[in-house]
């Protein structure tokens, strides 16, 4: 096994830790340990919401959950010799749940998928489905099954949602101006456009006095995916893929969390990834002055590893950039159009006895595929959903017999 250069207790909270990991990126944040160019080493990690949803059958720890708490990161890892300008090569050798352990923390052979509340993060469908809802998934090796989600059996393309390396000052300054102007423009939305820096419930590893001071009042929020990686929640980013990303500080300063079990191109539920604690396993190396020599500046750019689920049919929904609730259509709009996919897909489900909240739960954690199909042919952007068929212990393909509805239990609700 490699050596591990960041430990989690998951009896404890990731504040708790001999070392705490952090929830805030910030050059200030500083590292947990070092490791060199060619080491390969493990990283242990604690589930993203530093484990406020529990193995219930209740959604109300999902509609009340602490979104400030969030990501819980492991690290950051120092890589020596890493300077401004370089791309760092990182490996992804191993992943999955806590090894051979069954407790309350997720990723102790089980985990969660969840639909935020619209007033508490909402999702991509939130304007549809406002309210909390929960599945609790029980881990067989690669495989998943949920008591919440009757019928349903699929094998996981287990990845880390989130790694990132630190920014620089001048770059955390971009994404807070950036942001704020975004906010701006409809500062009273909800959902919020976009999350400024927050000091209440900040992380900053074991960083001090002002240094943890500067990391709760600047420290950038770890929602989104940025240039330096991030929360890019890539089902793809599997055992063996091989990422380069863009290096802003000194050493780099790698980060990890938001581990996931499975989960849907967009992880359109917002929580809609089955989400865990536990292990990743990285080798790193360095290209030097390889973001000027390969033109990546503004982005990590990977190549997927060659591990994931073997599905060979599906049925694939189609939808356009034309608003379903009042007919107005919007050009080219790619995000629209794979919503109407979305939707396309749920109403479908539901023929066959599941509740729309169950089949969006489904539809978010299962390796359902995403893609943009055409995006030329004005005024209608079209984008695909291709949902696996052999997930379902049920035939779900059409024919004149027409579906067959049948009871399918129910999912977590909000009491």
């Amino acid at each position: 096994m490699p050596d591990v250069v960041f430990h989690v207790d998951q009896s404890r909270s990731m504040r708790d830790q001999k070392i705490p990991g952090h929830n805030r990126w910030h050059p200030a944040v500083p590292p947990a340990d070092s490791v060199r160019p060619g080491d390969e080493f493990r990283m242990e990690c604690r589930e993203w919401t530093d484990c406020q949803i529990g193995n219930n059958n209740s959604a109300n720890d999902v509609r009340d959950v602490n979104l400030k708490l969030a990501h819980m990161l492991s690290g950051p890892i120092r890589i020596e010799g890493a300077e401004p300008g370089d791309l760092l090569i990182v490996d992804i050798l191993d992943l999955g749940p806590v090894p051979q352990h069954v407790g309350d923390a997720a990723g102790e052979g089980w985990g969660y998928t969840g639909v935020f509340a619209k007033v508490n993060g909402g999702s991509f469908l939130t304007d549809y489905y406002p309210d909390a809802v929960k599945a609790i998934w029980d881990f067989h090796g690669q495989q998943a099954t949920s008591r919440h989600l009757p019928g349903v059996r699929y094998t996981g393309i287990t990845h880390p949602g989130l790694f990132g390396t630190a920014p620089s000052q001048e770059l955390l300054e971009r994404w807070n101006r950036r942001e704020q102007a975004l906010i701006n423009t409809n500062p009273d939305r909800v959902p919020p456009l976009a999350l400024p820096p927050e000091p209440e419930d900040a992380l900053a590893g074991h960083a001090h006095g002002g240094d943890a001071d500067r990391v709760a009042r600047e420290g950038a929020r770890t929602v989104p995916a940025r240039e330096h990686g991030g929360n890019q929640d890539i089902k793809n980013f599997s055992r063996g893929s091989r990422v380069f990303v863009p290096v802003f500080v000194d050493g780099a300063n790698l980060s990890v969390g938001d581990l996931h079990f499975s989960q849907g191109d967009g992880e359109i539920t917002f929580c809609g990834a089955i989400e865990m604690g536990g292990f990743i396993d990285f080798h790193v190396d360095l290209i030097k002055g390889g973001m000027e020599k390969y033109g990546i500046k503004n982005n990590p750019v990977f190549m997927p590893g060659n591990v994931e689920p073997r599905y060979s049919e599906f049925m694939s929904f189609v939808g356009i950039s034309v608003d379903p609730d009042d007919d107005t259509n919007l050009y080219m709009d790619a995000t629209l159009a794979y919503k109407c996919a979305c939707l396309n897909a749920i109403e479908y489900l539901k023929r066959w006895g599941y509740s729309g909240e169950q089949a969006y739960l489904i539809l978010g954690s299962a390796p359902v595929e995403g893609r943009i199909s055409g995006i030329v042919d004005i005024p209608n952007a079209c984008c695909t959903l291709y949902l696996p068929t052999a997930i379902f212990d049920f035939d779900i393909r059409p024919t004149g017999d027409g579906p067959r509805s049948a009871n399918r239990g129910a999912c977590a609700v909000t009491s």
